[in-house]
């Protein structure tokens, strides 16, 4: 759990992910001579803060996306929020402006919910602020701010070790709105010809999906992606033998979004472990989750 405790401390709110883009491309490099396979790393200006590895002949895409929820300084001592992150007057954030590091505390207007800040000085307008990492591991479970989405990055950097066959492809501004899954959807089909997708993403726990019952393959969200394609990776799994959940919701979406609107055809699937305490500091997954996501990943990514 070091390299999702790393992960987790990493400042990366969308549309500022050029920290833990950083921080990937040299742990990449660092690390690629013990995969089994070795990938083209396609990253850059055309790319923006998204990496994309290809490994070996790909068939399937796996998208995870970098950026966190967060706070934007506006002006006086106003915050607006970056996504949907939960508020309570007390949460402690972080960030940096050109005055130095910041530690502050957040308010919550109790007539009128405006969000605010306590700290020493005036924020400079602008600075993103964060959650404080307090990242909490026991036997049975892993808690901290940002599970949702360095959790899927884990799984995905981790699922590099063994791929041999597939794309693998870092994403940015999905808790706000998304906005690079369209061009890396677009440049994965025409240069690769990849057409179907598993979203690497953390999920929520519900009445109908319990902690400490396997990863999450969700049928539906806001979305409803294609039955067929879905039903094949309901097979494999079941076929592994894996423990993993099946998901039925209204709401709520992903990088999926994206290529639900694609003018390519392509097929995808939200696989994830479900987490409690969603889009706050105290985000919490049952480590039995986070292995199976793993473990079905690796057996999908061979066998669509």
């Amino acid at each position: 759990m070091q390299l999702l405790r790393t992960l987790c401390h990493i400042q990366a709110p969308s549309g500022h992910e050029t920290r833990l883009t950083k921080f990937l491309l040299h742990y990449i490099a660092t690390e690629q001579k013990n995969w089994r396979a070795t990938p083209q790393v396609l990253a850059g200006e055309q790319f923006q803060d998204c990496i994309v590895l290809v490994f070996g002949q790909p068939r399937t895409a796996v998208f995870a996306h970098l950026d966190s929820i967060g706070f934007t300084v506006r002006y006086g001592r106003q915050l607006v929020r970056i996504g949907g992150p939960d508020a309570e007057t007390g949460y402690q954030l972080v960030g940096e402006d050109t005055q130095g590091p910041i530690e502050c505390t957040l308010t919550v207007d109790e007539e009128t919910g405006a969000l605010g800040y306590e700290f020493t000085r005036d924020i400079e307008r602008g600075t993103e602020l964060t959650f404080q990492c307090d990242f909490r591991e026991t036997d049975t479970t892993v808690q901290s701010c940002y599970l949702d989405n360095r959790l899927g990055v884990w799984n995905a950097l981790r699922l590099c070790e063994t791929l041999e066959h597939g794309i693998v492809a870092f994403s940015c501004w999905e808790e706000h709105d998304g906005g690079s899954v369209a061009y890396l959807a677009k440049y994965i089909y025409e240069t690769y010809g990849v057409r179907q997708a598993l979203i690497s993403d953390i999920t929520w726990v519900t009445e109908g999906v319990r902690p400490g019952e396997g990863a999450a393959i969700s049928l539906r969200d806001s979305l409803i992606p294609r039955r067929a394609y879905v039903d094949r990776i309901r097979q494999i799994a079941a076929k592994s033998g894996i423990p993993h959940q099946l998901e039925v919701e209204g709401a709520g979406g992903s990088d999926a979004k994206e290529l639900q609107r694609a003018d390519a055809p392509w097929d995808w699937c939200f696989v994830g472990a479900p987490e409690d305490n969603v889009h706050s500091p105290d985000e919490i997954v049952d480590k039995r989750d986070i292995e199976s996501m793993l473990a079905l990943y690796q057996v999908l990514m061979r066998e669509l």
